[in-house]
């Protein structure tokens, strides 16, 4: 029988690549053997092995309520009795919709995918369709999924995994994707169909845009006619109700959702105006379609997960998450460990440096001194879970409590005091 962490990496190592279906969780870039999650609720996780870790992973941040959150499991569970997919309109897809555009100044109207990668490959064509032009302009160190168009000099799992893009991407794929650096506004031209931006970017650790910089990007592309994309897997609505354009007061002219909006199911949607989203088929020649697209259980969680988020619920993310950055810069830096530990409303990064990052390259730099991956291990072994790689950000909940938060901190110093013996 299949009971231990070590022997379901081993039986998951002969039918799957590498043990796992997504690389971050083969804990290459920090060593040793996964842990595999049997049951999940609040906080917390359980791996095969009966231990409790509190869980600052949060599936990267899709389970903003924490797992298992009472009202998304009942939503569940009405929708899936049911039927789980019709391939036909639904009701709660329109819902759906509607509260996206409700929450966003600027969208007006949306198109449901299934993941994240989903939403920015099509809205990359839909840019592309929109405008007549072909050249594509991404920051390096922000990540867009894994579509060819997207995965040059990405952050996340393409980082950790010491990558700079694919093999099997052809050049044809990137010939008209230019990469540049994070912290200075591009120079475009006529033929740039979208500039993509993470806002806040949180695929490199978290690093936020120097200010006006958002602002001067909006310029730009008004300057050339091309549109601003923002994506927003990560920041819509997490950041703020509104997501990023609440929080900068920037408006793009395309919009990239994910991880909240499914509730803790495969979901993702692109938006914009009534104007831009028009070229998508059936009304345009933009093509884009999905059997899967606007999941009625999906949309049922996300809808469900959407409702519980208020004023007063941000209000509590943005408490938790200023608790936890303020222990762990404390305990870290207590240590005798430099660290810089930056939050944007409830977002929280780590990053074992002595300056304040700010471009990729400032990145990698932290994440190449190893010191993360002590860290990690030093956490783990303590029952905590941060994701398991220097590039990822920390996505407490509103089921952390501040008894969760505490113990938190207390084992960050103990685990730091092992960073400091190891340098």
């Amino acid at each position: 029988m299949t009971t231990t962490n070590e022997a379901w990496f081993e039986r998951a190592r002969r039918s799957i690549p590498g043990g796992v279906n997504s690389p971050v969780r083969s804990f290459r870039s920090v060593g040793g053997t996964p842990y595999f999650v049997e049951r999940a609720n609040g906080a917390y996780v359980w791996d095969v092995e009966g231990r409790r870790y509190v869980d600052y992973v949060q599936s990267y941040g899709a389970s903003i309520h924490g797992h298992a959150h009472p009202p998304v499991i009942e939503a569940i569970r009405s929708a899936a009795l049911e039927g789980t997919t019709y391939g036909a309109p639904t009701p709660r897809e329109v819902l759906l919709a509607e509260e996206i555009a409700s929450r966003v100044p600027g969208v007006e109207q949306v198109r449901l995918v299934s993941s994240g990668t989903e939403a920015a490959m099509s809205a990359i064509r839909l840019a592309r369709g929109a405008t007549g032009r072909r050249k594509v302009v991404k920051f390096a160190g922000h990540y867009h999924g894994h579509s060819d168009t997207l995965l040059a000099a990405g952050g996340s799992g393409v980082a950790n995994q010491g990558l700079s893009g694919s093999a099997g991407v052809p050049d044809g794929a990137v010939a008209d994707t230019v990469v540049v650096p994070f912290d200075a506004v591009p120079r475009l031209d006529d033929d740039v169909a979208v500039l993509a931006v993470e806002p806040v970017a949180a695929n490199m650790g978290l690093v936020e845009p120097p200010p006006g910089f958002l602002a001067a990007l909006r310029a730009e592309c008004d300057r050339v006619g091309a549109l601003l994309l923002f994506d927003e897997v990560i920041t819509g609505f997490r950041l703020a109700r509104g997501g990023a354009e609440e929080w900068s007061g920037v408006r793009p002219d395309v919009w990239c959702f994910g991880k909240v909006i499914g509730g803790g199911l495969p979901m993702g949607a692109f938006a914009g105006s009534t104007e831009v989203m028009a070229n998508l088929a059936p009304l345009g020649p933009v093509y884009q379609a999905g059997t899967l697209s606007g999941n009625p259980v999906a949309t049922a969680a996300g809808l469900a997960a959407l409702a519980q988020l208020d004023a007063a619920a941000y209000d509590e993310l943005v408490r938790i998450a200023t608790r936890l950055q303020a222990g762990l810069t404390a305990a870290i830096t207590g240590a005798g460990v430099a660290a810089q530990v930056p939050r944007t409303g409830p977002l929280v990064g780590l990053f074992f440096a002595d300056e304040p990052i700010r471009t990729f390259d400032d990145a990698r730099a932290a994440a190449d001194n190893g010191r993360y991956a002590v860290f990690f291990h030093g956490m783990l072994r303590r029952g905590f879970a941060f994701a398991p790689g220097p590039y990822e950000v920390v996505f407490p909940s509103l089921a952390h409590t501040d008894t969760d938060i505490d113990a938190t901190i207390e084992a960050a110093a103990e685990a730091a005091a092992e960073v400091a013996a190891a340098i």
